[in-house]
């Protein structure tokens, strides 16, 4: 005869949340990395803290980014699509809802691609796509 079901309960380290969230974030689109201050990069090498990113635990799941987006994205889409990967990724690996995401987006990184160019200026006399509308030739 089977027994009444147990309460099951797990633990799961902070670390391993930010690391979920961490794989979560830069698999999404624009993302290109975490935005941090030069001595924050020193001491991510030196495994002591996750630059960018911090996640706090109790009631709820608590994430706040910090975030560098690719140039010529919309950035609101970036920053849509990663609260829906990060709540995505911890209700399917934990059973649990985030409770807040805040993203700050700290700054974009260009491609390599180089840089957009800047505005077009004409040389003096040379024609230009409104003086081939304004001669009335048909141009397919």
């Amino acid at each position: 005869m089977p027994s009444a079901p147990k309460s099951r309960r797990s633990f799961v380290t902070r670390q391993a949340v930010t690391d979920l969230v961490r794989s979560a974030t830069l698999g999404s689109y624009g993302v290109t990395g975490f935005a941090a201050l030069p001595h924050e990069r020193l001491l991510e090498r030196l495994g002591l803290v996750q630059p960018g990113l911090t996640v706090r635990l109790g009631d709820a799941i608590d994430v706040d980014l910090d975030l560098t987006v690719a140039f010529g994205v919309p950035v609101a889409e970036v920053a849509r699509q990663v609260d829906s990967a990060i709540r995505y990724s911890i209700r399917r690996a934990l059973g649990r809802e985030v409770g807040r995401v805040t993203i700050h987006i700290d700054g974009l990184r260009v491609g390599p691609g180089g840089a957009p160019p800047a505005a077009i200026h004409p040389t003096t006399g040379a024609a230009g796509p409104r003086d081939l509308a304004d001669s009335g030739t048909d141009v397919a």
